[in-house]
């Protein structure tokens, strides 16, 4: 299959699959006689399986891990189970920490009085030296 082909069926482009395979993410292609690469069932499964671990937040080195995993017939699902839940442990954080800076925001916002003013306290409050 072609990279064309491989970009249609997984939503990645070109660049990306050519990224993952120079990061040695996936599986090596085969490579046609006028040096064309072939990509196989194998490296859209890889390359699917990338894209969705990327959708629900995996980094890239953990996408490799997760393939990693899903290459050894030996594996426990109890190691693939403790990384989702460390993601989540790791998402919880962020959305925290999103919530904090809403937070803030907000307040910044509210003290704020929007007119035609140059003086603005959120101006003042990013550009305090506290």
């Amino acid at each position: 299959m072609k990279i064309n082909e491989v970009s249609r069926i997984t939503g990645l482009n070109a660049k990306t699959i050519r990224f993952y395979e120079q990061k040695g993410v996936i599986s090596e292609p085969s490579r046609s006689e006028n040096g064309y690469r072939d990509y196989s069932e194998r490296q859209v499964n890889e390359l699917q399986m990338i894209r969705r671990s990327r959708l629900v937040g995996f980094s890239l080195d953990e996408c490799q891990a997760l393939l990693d995993l899903s290459r050894n017939p030996n594996r426990r699902s109890a190691d693939v189970k403790q990384k989702a839940l460390e993601k989540i442990d790791e998402i919880d954080e962020k959305i925290k920490e999103l919530q904090a800076m809403k937070t803030s925001l907000k307040t910044l916002a509210s003290a704020c009085p929007g007119n035609d003013s140059a003086c603005c306290p959120i101006i003042e409050a990013l550009s305090s030296s506290d």
